[in-house]
């Protein structure tokens, strides 16, 4: 596990090319010709496509600009678990049909469908590229920012994502929902191409059903 020291050095480093980036957008700047972000979406979107599974470190910032990190693990189409470090108590799961935010300090559960969140823009089998779900690419010396909307979720629900200008590798992603506020996920210490056991995505329903109705 990464040293508290140089955790913070990787988020204040990815936090400062984070801020530029999202300045350019908040200014309506574009570095380079409007022609030219197709080709580049595209570009990432075959790279990413390409990456099937990934595991690493991540930091989380919440919509309040509370902090917290952990272990996340990727399997696309559809999967992700996030395992956050004490104190916090939480794990996230989706099994590629539901999404699962577990309170383990209260034992409570949260269920919802991935169709009906934003993370199935990441988990896709493919980043879609429609014109109508691309809200911009733009590309910075660091960093290239391919923002996505789902008119299914309503135009306010976003997802921001971030890759890397030169390997076109996943970097962080910005989850907006419909009242405008923002989750942001910074990841690091990336594998890519690992195997998963299937159990680091299962979901026991019969328990998160109990623990929907109140049970234990």
């Amino acid at each position: 596990m990464t040293n508290f020291a140089e955790r913070n050095r990787v988020v204040l480093r990815l936090a400062r090319r984070s801020m530029i980036a999202f300045a350019v957008l908040a200014l309506g700047l574009a570095a380079g010709g409007a022609h030219a972000a197709p080709d580049l979406a595209q570009r990432i979107a075959q790279h990413f496509s390409s990456v099937r599974t990934m595991t690493g470190e991540f930091v989380q910032f919440g919509p309040r600009g509370e902090q917290t990190g952990g272990k996340f693990y990727i399997e696309r189409p559809g999967k992700i678990r996030f395992d956050y470090e004490p104190p916090a108590q939480f794990r996230v799961t989706s099994d590629g049909t539901s999404v699962v935010l577990e309170n383990k300090k209260m034992n409570t559960v949260d269920i919802y469908r991935l169709a009906d969140t934003p993370l199935k823009l990441l988990l896709g089998e493919r980043i879609d590229l429609s014109s109508e779900n691309v809200r911009e690419v733009k590309q910075e010396p660091d960093l290239t920012t391919v923002r996505l909307v789902d008119r299914q979720l309503g135009n306010n629900s976003t997802i921001t994502m971030m890759f890397d200008s030169n390997t076109y590798d996943l970097r962080q992603w910005t989850i907006t929902d419909a009242q405008g506020r923002d989750t942001t996920v910074m990841i690091f210490n990336v594998q890519q191409g690992v195997t998963f056991d299937p159990s680091v995505f299962h979901i026991d329903y019969r328990r998160v059903n109990a623990l929907a109705r109140g049970g234990r």
